[in-house]
């Protein structure tokens, strides 16, 4: 478990000296003459599936920390499919790229993508792969431990709710089989029953991370009439659809805690407005810079080794999580 003072301390410190990220959309090249040499010379292919706020947001980071690093970012087009994504790899193995980072669009199927790379590295990021999918030194994750989002969210729900022996809980996940959805829901229910805490999930469905299908959802089940005490979302922008609907039915959103994470615009707005209470800051800036310091360290050195966060089997690069609410949101801009 991390320890969130130190956390909260080192990040909030780092955040407030971070530019604004800049929108882009389509390809990058290397740094200008403002940025490091670090990565002159690394020519990077980074493949991603259709994007959402995150996904975007950590796109940007990667071609940004990029160039900052002097590297070379090529953004493939989005993918559609994973027969799409696979062919993308494919072609940019055969095109003089250094190493791939690809966000998969279905991490069951990243064996699929380490044959396509060929003699290629491939860092995964966003989506995890079975830790048996990766090779030291070859075949990274970089990405954030969704076991700590999950316990920070109902860490903050038991406290806010006044650390009760029972509740109702609303469980509204990311798309089904995503691990990150898995992941954030099965810590959820973990912390409760650490806790000893007798929870009835009344409603636990998917929204696919979508704030339109969250605000339909949430109307559904309010339509049963049960009772509930609390709304634990796998992100933002499903929770953001919960206060909505919660907002147009004239429900007091400051009685029922909703919750989410990544800590988005969005969801950082929401915590300001009064509409979400908490969500947990997952750094884009920091995944993109992550993947792209571990992508420079394994084309020049062949290892990971000095790469912050990389753990002693070399296996996962970890970006911590830290917990938002309104008494630091403020930090989030």
């Amino acid at each position: 478990m991390i320890k969130n003072t130190n956390i909260k301390r080192f990040l909030i410190s780092f955040l407030t000296c971070i530019a604004i990220l800049a929108s882009l959309t389509g390809c990058a090249g290397g740094a200008g003459s403002s940025g490091s040499s670090a990565g002159a010379g690394v020519k990077i292919f980074y493949t991603t599936p259709v994007l959402d706020d995150f996904k975007e947001l950590l796109m940007n980071a990667i071609v940004d920390s990029g160039k900052k690093a002097g590297a070379s970012v090529t953004v493939g087009e989005p993918c559609a499919s994973v027969d799409d994504q696979v062919a993308q790899i494919r072609s940019a193995a055969s095109s003089g790229y250094d190493i791939i980072i690809c966000n998969p669009i279905d991490s069951e199927t990243v064996l699929q993508m380490e044959v396509a790379a060929g003699d290629l590295s491939v860092i995964f990021t966003n989506a995890q792969p079975e830790e048996d999918k990766l090779e030291a030194d070859k075949y990274m994750y970089v990405g954030s431990n969704e076991n700590d989002a999950a316990t920070f969210q109902a860490e903050y729900v038991w406290n806010k709710l006044g650390k009760p022996s029972k509740m109702n809980a609303v469980i509204l996940s990311g798309q089904p089989g995503h691990p990150a959805a898995v992941a954030r829901t099965k810590g959820v229910k973990d912390y409760f029953k650490s806790k000893n805490v007798d929870v009835t999930y009344v409603f636990n469905d998917s929204a696919y991370w979508d704030t339109d299908k969250a605000y339909d959802a949430f109307k559904v089940f309010l339509k049963t009439g049960q009772s509930y005490d609390a709304v634990i979302c796998n992100n933002d922008s499903m929770a953001i659809g919960v206060v909505k609907a919660m907002k147009d039915l004239g429900i007091d959103t400051s009685k029922i805690p909703v919750v989410g994470v990544d800590a988005t615009d969005g969801g950082c707005d929401s915590i300001r407005e009064g509409g979400m209470q908490f969500t947990v800051y997952q750094s884009a800036v920091g995944q993109g810079k992550a993947a792209i310091d571990l992508s420079i360290a394994l084309v020049k050195k062949g290892s990971s080794a000095g790469v912050e966060g990389v753990t002693e089997d070399s296996l996962y690069v970890w970006v911590p999580y830290v917990p938002v609410d309104k008494s630091n949101v403020n930090s989030f801009k």
